[in-house]
């Protein structure tokens, strides 16, 4: 096949789909045009509310770990009180021994 007979069969295939395709589109074009623009409108209202949501989520876990971590170091301090007291107590009891 020829470039010529080629480009000329590849121009009516495409002609040939085009107008199938405007004769049996579901809707006209305006209406068309106008559901996809209403489509990236809702898109970007969802999107903006998946952030403001992921935002509350982050802050909410933030607040979570940083009420674990001060839990967390209370128990902390208070096992070491505890070990400071052992340790000192058995210290006394030794010199007492010795």
């Amino acid at each position: 096949m020829s470039a010529k007979n080629y480009w000329l069969a590849f121009g009516i295939g495409v002609s040939t789909g085009a107008a199938l395709a405007l004769l049996y589109a579901p809707q006209s074009g305006v209406r068309t045009r106008r559901r996809l623009r209403k489509s990236v409108n809702n898109a970007g209202d969802y999107l903006l509310d998946a952030g403001d949501y992921l935002k509350s989520q982050a802050e909410h876990f933030a607040e979570e770990a940083q009420k674990a971590i001060k839990h967390t170091k209370k128990q902390v301090d208070s096992v070491v009180d505890k070990t400071g007291d052992l340790v000192a107590d058995t210290v006394k009891s030794a010199r007492m021994i010795i």
